[in-house]
């Protein structure tokens, strides 16, 4: 059994790995045939993996939740809080201060969470609805008491929308000889050959001059992993998910657990918060943009899974860096989709022609067929706008992030598994 167990996850692994070749051939052919240098650029990278970050920690903040128990969808408003205290303490103290102050911003916002939800039993979707709208309306009023015309802060820039600038940033690293010294990798981008400069744009895009802080919030994916299923306490705090009638007649706190999550989910969301005020360097009202919504949709593209959050949070955070450095690169979806449709055609069919040679395994039925024929179609539709549409209008362009979103959670749902008893209501004692 342990052997069967060793060798599924090594293919696992190794799917996974093959899959990675893959996009990264994928993306240096759409790049190579498009022109579009920008698709496989460092500028892209780098700008893809700061603005994954927030969406990634807002994720991560309801994997937190969810595996205790707790729907959290308010997420947007514990990162506006987050956003909001970072950018008050940050022009005073600091890029410590502003992480200090959005850390516990978010963390508050989630124990309100946790008081409505676990304390209160107040339904989940409700309480989180409340705080997206709470979060918004107190940064407003804090910043029309504290940045009006004639305060110091307003002396030193700031407005009713927007803080003044922090007054410190967090470092930035390289990679030693690749990405920093006589920059190899740089050199070899900018010689455009087909996979190695796409290779070399994508390694130097995530190890030149990277902030300390972006690789200390990538760490935390890992180390959630580790809490959650290696140790006793995450064991405990997923059975308050998944059973927690039967984790409470075995002696698991469930409301502490549920009330740490949350907390945690809070916290994590207020970082992701924090790390926005770090790009645009101050306060700015509404600069989440729905992230939070769209770390919500990483975490249940990738299954309530860490890892799968990080691949969610990854494709976002490509496809926001991508909009803001070209609005013509980012017609390149049109044939990478295109492409991808037609992979999966091709995949599908060869499936179905295994399984006439063996008679035991069903064939395709009408509803496969019919959706054969759609992908077939979506992907000539796509290649047909790839040759006709050479720019994207600005609102179009601003909003792919979101359309992605959708498609993304549209082909996700099939195979999710959320835990057993995510947002039900739980009373100790009650029978179930």
């Amino acid at each position: 059994m342990a052997t069967t167990t060793t060798m599924t996850k090594t293919r696992k692994y190794h799917l996974m790995l093959v899959s990675a070749a893959g996009l990264i051939i994928l993306l240096s052919l759409v790049r190579w045939i498009s022109g579009q240098t920008d698709i496989t650029s460092s500028g892209t990278f780098s700008a893809a993996l700061m603005l994954a970050v927030p969406i990634g920690l807002a994720g991560l903040g309801g994997l937190w939740a969810e595996r205790a128990g707790i729907v959290n969808i308010g997420l947007e408003g514990m990162m506006v809080l987050g956003t909001w205290f970072a950018g008050w303490a940050g022009y005073q103290w600091g890029a410590t201060a502003a992480l200090v102050a959005g850390l516990i911003a978010g963390a508050l916002g989630g124990l309100l969470h946790a008081i409505a939800t676990v304390g209160f039993g107040v339904d989940h979707i409700i309480s989180g609805v409340a705080i997206n709208l709470l979060g918004p309306g107190i940064t407003r009023f804090l910043s029309e008491v504290l940045y009006r015309e004639g305060t110091a802060a307003n002396k030193a820039g700031a407005g009713i929308t927007s803080s003044p600038a922090i007054t410190s940033q967090a470092p930035t690293v390289s990679l030693p000889v690749l990405s920093d010294g006589p920059d190899l990798l740089g050199k070899l981008e900018n010689t455009h050959w087909f996979l190695l400069s796409d290779v070399a744009g994508i390694l130097r895009g995530v190890t030149h001059d990277v902030n300390v802080l972006v690789i200390l919030a990538v760490l935390l994916l890992p180390l959630t992993f580790y809490v959650l299923w290696r140790t006793a306490f995450g064991l405990r705090l997923r059975s308050a998910g998944e059973n927690p009638w039967a984790a409470e007649s075995l002696g698991v706190p469930v409301y502490r657990m549920k009330y740490i999550a949350t907390i945690i989910s809070g916290a994590m969301a207020g970082l992701g918060g924090v790390f926005l005020v770090f790009i645009s360097t101050k306060y700015v009202e509404n600069q989440t943009g729905g992230r939070g919504f769209i770390g919500l949709a990483a975490m249940i593209f990738g299954n309530w899974r860490p890892g799968g959050l990080a691949l969610g949070a990854s494709l976002f955070g490509y496809a926001d860096g991508l909009q803001l450095r070209s609005s013509t690169a980012i017609t390149g979806f049109f044939l990478f989709g295109s492409i991808l449709l037609l992979l999966w055609v091709v995949n599908r069919v060869r499936s179905h022609l295994k399984s006439r040679l063996a008679p035991e395994l069903a064939g395709p039925g009408a509803k496969e067929y019919t959706l054969l024929g759609a992908a077939v179609v979506g992907a000539i539709a796509l290649f047909w706008l790839w040759l006709t549409v050479k720019a994207l209008p600005n609102e179009l362009v601003f909003v792919t992030p979101h359309i992605l979103t959708l498609l993304v959670l549209s082909v996700a749902s099939q195979r999710l598994r959320p835990p057993a008893a995510d947002g039900v209501r739980y009373r100790r004692g009650e029978q179930h």
